[in-house]
């Protein structure tokens, strides 16, 4: 009985295709998620060949849809991909780690400690007197890339704990102090490959 019930099952329109558009999906999706961020980084060059396959692999998936309109799984399998390669398109920028960002720390407590430690690591520092609401405090700005965020708000938490700070994304920066690359790794390769264009 069970031979009668599964030897008849459409595998290819109920499993194997399914899982082709999903992946598909999901590759295309993330292409278009990592698109985005490169143009937001100024990463220009390679966007064109990102959305080359992005949009070929998207019309591909479309023509197997139109074919199956009646065909349930397939719309599960878009809308499961379309949701996934958001996920993994994110979590792979999130690795790769692009760009720079402002961190913006304001403190009423002594901040020579970690003034001295972002200094002995090579951060370039901003050191500015102000007024906050409960009397006088420091500003201290510092731009890094993001892939030394963590490092810095450890900084933070071990000399200032309670000290209010903000992190937030720039587009373009020119001159400054930067802690300098200790492991060459692949993504250098890829910023050689695509320089970002630095504001005159």
């Amino acid at each position: 009985m069970l031979h009668s019930i599964f030897g008849s099952f459409d595998y290819y329109s109920w499993i194997v295709l399914p899982l082709i558009i999903f992946f598909s999906r999901v590759g295309d999706v993330s292409l278009g998620t990592l698109r985005h961020v490169f143009i937001s980084k100024g990463y220009r060059k390679i966007v064109p060949l990102l959305g080359f396959f992005e949009v070929l692999i998207w019309i591909v998936v479309v023509a197997q849809v139109m074919k199956n309109l009646n065909n349930f799984a397939c719309y599960l399998a878009w809308a499961g991909g379309f949701a996934t390669g958001t996920y993994v398109g994110l979590r792979i920028e999130e690795r790769l780690a692009l760009g720079m960002q402002v961190i913006r720390i304001i403190t009423n407590q002594n901040s020579d400690a970690l003034i001295t430690a972002l200094k002995e690591r090579k951060h370039g520092v901003t050191i500015v007197d102000a007024q906050g609401g409960m009397g006088p405090v420091k500003m201290i700005f510092t731009i890094i890339k993001r892939k030394n965020v963590q490092s810095v708000e450890k900084l933070i938490a071990f000399h200032n704990p309670k000290a209010f700070y903000s992190i937030e994304d720039i587009k373009n920066t020119k001159e400054g102090v930067f802690m300098p690359v200790q492991n060459q790794s692949h993504l250098s390769s890829i910023r050689a490959m695509f320089p970002v264009r630095k504001s005159k």
